[in-house]
């Protein structure tokens, strides 16, 4: 079903991954094999992940990056799942003779997952489409804290139309990364903004992150919720939602595909942060990855259900 045009456009910024993801009961000790119960073939990355939640919630989803060849299998896979997601891929720029990223995903039985990806060096030197075609009715930048090299100017650009900038932390960064000021919204793991920080306490590595952006900052932390820090500079915390969780894999990246959202609609922080974590929640509670993304009916479903 086509969405209105109502709707908020979002661009998200990353580089799409084919996943294969195994099934098992405890990941195999080194140097030893196990046998999957289970194997899947999905599309992946923090970015597309994040874009798959999106769309599935209501938004018009935009995606730019950087692919492998036009004549490797993997790029053909991923374009024809982002097109049944209805997530436009018309700035997707193809590398000739680059690979497309592979990954190997072992899920365990609490729903832990262990990544093996292999990303060829040759798609860091993407040149992006122009601002003003990327920029267009846009309403929110999500971008992959791994991408800045090739889009800090763009991000630049966004914020100075007044465009927020989401940046989903997969990994910790440099203190010195043009992101840490680029952007308008920092989302963290606890282990990235620990280590981004140098300092093991979520609260007070938000506060040393705060002297040196004028960003947004919070830290996620599964089951224990998300810690940030509010416009006074005082910390604040927002409950996850209980569940059984089966398979943990996109659960970030649907987290900060659903908060983005929501800052699109017009949304403060403390509003898109829950509804974030009820994204969040129900994706864990089912196998597949960011296609286990819950639609936009289950999330308010759940935010009634929960006081």
């Amino acid at each position: 079903m086509a969405l209105p045009e109502t709707a908020p456009r979002i661009l998200c910024i990353g580089i799409p991954v084919r996943d294969l993801t195994f099934r098992v009961e405890a990941v195999p000790a080194r140097g030893s094999k196990a046998n999957a119960t289970h194997l899947a073939e999905i599309c992946g990355g923090n970015a597309l992940n994040a874009a798959i939640a999106m769309a599935r919630l209501g938004g018009r989803v935009a995606f730019a990056g950087p692919m492998g060849d036009a004549r490797e299998a993997s790029s053909g896979f991923i374009l024809e799942r982002m097109a049944t997601e209805g997530i436009d891929t018309t700035h997707i720029v193809r590398m000739r003779d680059a690979t497309t990223p592979v990954s190997a995903i072992t899920i365990d039985a609490t729903g832990e997952r262990t990544l093996t990806i292999y990303r060829d060096p040759a798609l860091w030197t993407v040149q992006l489409p122009d601002a003003d075609a990327l920029l267009a009715d846009c309403q929110a930048v999500l971008i992959e804290s791994r991408c800045g090299a090739f889009c800090i100017d763009l991000c630049t650009e966004a914020r100075r139309r007044g465009i927020p900038v989401v940046v989903g932390v997969d990994r910790a960064m440099s203190l010195q990364d043009e992101l840490l000021t680029a952007a308008s919204h920092l989302l963290f793991a606890s282990e990235q903004v620990q280590e981004t920080a140098g300092i093991a306490e979520d609260g007070a590595a938000l506060k040393r992150l705060a002297a040196l952006t004028p960003a947004f900052l919070a830290a996620t932390r599964g089951p224990q919720g998300t810690i940030w820090l509010n416009d006074a500079g005082a910390l604040e915390e927002t409950a996850a939602f209980p569940v059984q969780a089966v398979d943990t894999l996109g659960a970030g990246d649907v987290f900060h595909g659903a908060f983005t959202l929501r800052l699109a609609e017009g949304e403060g922080v403390r509003e898109a942060l829950r509804f974030a974590a009820a994204a969040a929640a129900l994706k864990c509670t089912r196998h597949g990855g960011g296609l286990a993304a819950p639609q936009r009916i289950e999330v308010e479903g759940l935010l009634r259900r929960t006081p």
